[in-house]
Formats: structure tokens, C-alpha cells, sequence
């Protein structure tokens, strides 16, 4: 039955643990995350720059020039600035009766409202555009915009009437982008790129993003997009590995380039949610989602609050699995104790001589009990625990079987005198002492800091000081058991071989020497961090 049980728990085991391998370049991503704060603080530096000179010019040309680079800045980072300052633009150029400024204002607050998923706006905006006085460079925006406008009311349409209608004019729009391109150019690389994409020539438009991608002149913003716009090719091929390495790219590039409103954390999150990867998904949806609310798009956040509903409600089944797990392994653990019990009352009727080793053996039995109640309560507390009650029940089963094999032997030859030898040599004391020294360590692993915080509690002249070799003394160890929310005296005192009016005298000697109040004591150890 054991040979059986035992590899059945490292089966049941291997899914718990299987989801949590990552790969480097996933690793790459997260540690992006970390430092996004850093990228977007330098942004803002830029823009807090700007808007100082912005307040100190009162040429509307210069002002035109400075509200420029704002939107320019803002334009991917927060939807109702963009806005402000893509209006800006425009009132500027009425005051200086420049049509060109007019319309350079209108296509970039033609850009923003697309970004909102606003498309009769967009419409509205480009439709009102007079683009035969645009230069060159102005009008290629404006065309490009036209045709990115055509491809998103395809996709967000995607029916077999309107769509390939959409497509069609787009096709038209971006031609004329391609032409007002310089040769060699990124723009007119990536558009044609796009063209060949939308009409589903895959492999000729993969070529022109790959050549793209392997460019050393891109910008984090240019990496960003060629990859998310490369990754729909891999997507439509089922090469979904090869899409995630591409958005994996995409989103650390946006991260380093404070881009909000960029699609490819959500894509990425949803081709992980498929792949079964839910707690990356789970991590990476979040962020999408916090990145839609600080851009401040409603379309965008609608979408991804939908996608975040399905990954959280995966998420939860998850850990419902988990439980289900740990439900099963102490079943089987108890499967396990009935098995030592029988094992104990066969020897007990076989040979009353070893009385002293049977109560041995059901006093081992009694604490490995009490361990796996422990265990089953430690979940409610943390799950490093679990692993720490799984350790120290296999160490006592392990001793557990070797003096049962020892015993055996010694009966077999009849060495009845060996076997009281056996007995005495167990030094209940040294186990108690590794039991306290292994919990120190698991409890100091989970509250790091518990030390420092609980000195805190306490004036310099009552804080505790440990000696070199102690981990925990008894009085942290009792509010480190009431930290992990065992709080009633009677068990505090049974697990630390206290009596329970120790335990009060303890209590209230320390709470005595406390800057709180003693009422509040015990709140105060509860609210100590983990990690």
C-alpha cells in the first residue's frame, strides 16, 4: 500500500508546481514591470519640462511648436491630455489662420478619438481635413490614419458584408501613404507590410516585419508595434509561440516607452490564458488593465475588463484545484497513520515485552497527528507552510519506519535487551529542540521581518536581544504562534510544553513593557507583514 500511496503523492504533486516554471524572456517581462514606474517617471519628467516652458511663452507659434511635443507625449500615454492638447492645436492654428496647423491638429485629434474606439468621430475629424494644402509629410499621416480607421471597423466588425469593404478602402488610403513613404523607410516598410497582412499575402508581409525587426534603427515604439502587428500572422497560423516571443518583445518595448493604450500585454495575457499559463495571464491582464485605466480609454478597458473576467475566474479555479489537492494528501496522510496504528497494535498483541516501544511508537503516532492537523490549518495561514508540515511528517515516517525494522530484526533474533537499548537511545529532548529550530526558520522565512517589528513595540531599553544561535526565543515564539493566529493560551502552551499559566505570565510580562496598550497588543502582532 505505501509502495503505492507514495508515488501517488509525487504524481498529484508535479501540476502544482508544473505551472510556475517561466521562461527567460517571461522573466525579462516581469522584471520590466518592476521598473515601470522608473520609465514612466521619466516621462513625466519630459512633460512636466514642457509644461513649464509652455506657461512662459505667449507666441503662438512657439506655443503651437511646445503643445506639439505634448501630444506627442501624451498621445499613447493619456487619452484626456492628448485630447486637450490635440484641441490646443487646433485653436492655435484658427488664431494664426494657418490651415495647415488646422489640419495637423484635426488628424491628430482624429489619432485620439481612434484610440477610444470612437470612430464616427474619427470620421467626423479627418472628413472636415483639407488635404490638398498638406505638405508631404503631413498628408501621410493623414492618409495613414484613414486606412488604420478602415482596418479597425473591419476587425471590429468582422462580418462578411461590411468588413471586406473596409479593408478595401483602407487598401486605397494606406496605398497612398506607401507613396508619400521615402524608399528603405520604416513607414513605408511597416505599411506595406500591413497592406500585405490585411489582404492575406502572410508570408509576403512576415518577410517585410521580419526585415523590419531585425533593424538596429527602430524605436522601442517602432519594436513595439512591427512585433504586435508580426505576432497576428503567427496568431492566424497557430504558431502561438512564436506570437508570444513577439508580444513578450512588444510589451517590455512599451513598458520602456510609456506606452498606455498599446494592445500587446492583452494579447500576450490571452494566448497565455490559452496556453494554461494562468498565473502569468493573470499578472499580465492586471497590468493590461491598469494600463487601459491610467490611459483612460473607455473601449480599451471595456475590452480588457472582459478578458479579465474569464483569466480571474480561471485563476479561482485554480486555487480551487489546489485545494482539492491538499484535500487529497491528507486523506491519504491519514490513509497513512491508520496504516502505522495497525502496524503498532500487531506488534502490541504479539509481544507485551515491548510495552515501553509500543507507547513509544503511539506517542510518535499522537504527535504525527497533531502535525497533520496543523498542516490542515496552515492553509488558512500560508502555503510555505504546507510544504514545511509535509517535510517534518515524512521525517517522522521515515524514523517511524526504521524503528519499526529495527525492532523486527532485533525480535527475530530474539536481542530483547538491544531493543530497551534502542528505546532509551531516543532523546525526546534534541527532537523538540530541532521541531522549535525548524519552525523558527519557516516562520522567519514567511515574517522576515517579525524581529524587528515586534522590538518596535517596545522602548530600547525592553527590546529583545537574542543570543548568536537563537533564531527565536520563547517570548517571540509565543506571539509568532499568535502572529499565525493561534491565539488560544491552552494550545500556545501545549505546542511550546508550557503550562498555560507560564503562558498568562508570559503575555502580560511582555505586554507590561509595550508602548500600546495591552488591549491592542495582540492587533498589533497581527498586523506585522509577511513577505
Amino acid at each position: 500500500m505505501k509502495r503505492f500511496l507514495l508515488p501517488l503523492l509525487f504524481f498529484l504533486a508535479v501540476p502544482a508546481y508544473g505551472q510556475n516554471e517561466q521562461s527567460p524572456a517571461l522573466d525579462q517581462l516581469n522584471k520590466s514591470i518592476e521598473q515601470k514606474d522608473t520609465f514612466d517617471q521619466v516621462k513625466l519628467k519630459r512633460i512636466a519640462e514642457l509644461e513649464s516652458r509652455l506657461k512662459d511663452i505667449a507666441i503662438p507659434v512657439e506655443k503651437y511648436v511646445v503643445c506639439a511635443a505634448l501630444y506627442n507625449e501624451y498621445k499613447s500615454f493619456n487619452y484626456d491630455k492628448a485630447f486637450h492638447f490635440s484641441q490646443e492645436l487646433q485653436q492655435i492654428g484658427h488664431r494664426l489662420k494657418d490651415q495647415v496647423k488646422i489640419a495637423d491638429g484635426k488628424i491628430k485629434f482624429g489619432f485620439i478619438l481612434l484610440s477610444s474606439g470612437m470612430f464616427k468621430e474619427t470620421f467626423d475629424s479627418l472628413n472636415t481635413v483639407k488635404v490638398k494644402i498638406l505638405p508631404d509629410s503631413i498628408k501621410k499621416e493623414y492618409y495613414f490614419l484613414l486606412a488604420r480607421t478602415y482596418y479597425d471597423l473591419a476587425d471590429f466588425d468582422k462580418d462578411k458584408y461590411y468588413a471586406p469593404i473596409y479593408n478595401k478602402r483602407a487598401s486605397v488610403y494606406i496605398d497612398s501613404a506607401i507613396a508619400l513613404s521615402k524608399a528603405g523607410s520604416y513607414d513605408k516598410i511597416y505599411n506595406t507590410g500591413l497592406k500585405l497582412l490585411k489582404m492575406g499575402r502572410n508570408e509576403e508581409s512576415s518577410v517585410l516585419l521580419k526585415q523590419l525587426i531585425r533593424s538596429q534603427r527602430l524605436t522601442d515604439h517602432q519594436l513595439a508595434v512591427t512585433a504586435s502587428t508580426l505576432s497576428d500572422i503567427y496568431i492566424q497560423n497557430g504558431q502561438n509561440n512564436e506570437a508570444i516571443s513577439l508580444l513578450i518583445r512588444a510589451a517590455i518595448a512599451d513598458i520602456h516607452e510609456s506606452t498606455k493604450e498599446a494592445a500587446a500585454m492583452l494579447n500576450l495575457a490571452q494566448l497565455l490564458h490559452k496556453k494554461g499559463d494562468i498565473k502569468n495571464a493573470y499578472v499580465f491582464i492586471n497590468q493590461a488593465m491598469n494600463d487601459a485605466g491610467y490611459y483612460g480609454a473607455r473601449q480599451r478597458k471595456m475590452q480588457v475588463s472582459a478578458i479579465l473576467m474569464v483569466i480571474a475566474g480561471e485563476k479561482i479555479n485554480s486555487v480551487e484545484e489546489q485545494r482539492r489537492i491538499l484535500f487529497i494528501y491528507a486523506s491519504l496522510l491519514t490513509l497513512l497513520v491508520a496504516l502505522i496504528i495497525l502496524f503498532v497494535f500487531i506488534i502490541y498483541r504479539q509481544l507485551k515485552k515491548l510495552k515501553k516501544a509500543d507507547k513509544l511508537i503511539l506517542s510518535a503516532n499522537h504527535s504525527l497527528q497533531e502535525t497533520i492537523h496543523k498542516l490542515n490549518e496552515a492553509d488558512k495561514i500560508k502555503e510555505e507552510y504546507i510544504g514545511y508540515y509535509f517535510n517534518l511528517i515524512s521525517e517522522y515516517i521515515t524514523k517511524l519506519d526504521k524503528f519499526k525494522r529495527s525492532v523486527n530484526n532485533k525480535l527475530v533474533t530474539k536481542r530483547f535487551e538491544d531493543i530497551e537499548m534502542l528505546v532509551n537511545n531516543i532523546n525526546l529532548k534534541k527532537e523538540r529542540e530541532e521541531l522549535f529550530l525548524n519552525f523558527d526558520k519557516a516562520f522567519l522565512t514567511l515574517f522576515p521581518d517579525f524581529i524587528k517589528e515586534f522590538n518596535a513595540l517596545f522602548p530600547p531599553e525592553h527590546q529583545l536581544k537574542l543570543h548568536a544561535d537563537q533564531l527565536l526565543n520563547t517570548d517571540l515564539r509565543i506571539f509568532a504562534l499568535v502572529r499565525l493566529g493561534i491565539t488560544d493560551t491552552e494550545k500556545i502552551a501545549c505546542i511550546l510544553e508550557y503550562s498555560m499559566n507560564t503562558i498568562y505570565n508570559y503575555k502580560a510580562r511582555i505586554k507590561s513593557k509595550s508602548l500600546i496598550p495591552n488591549d491592542d497588543f495582540e492587533e498589533a502582532i497581527l498586523a506585522i507583514g509577511s513577505i
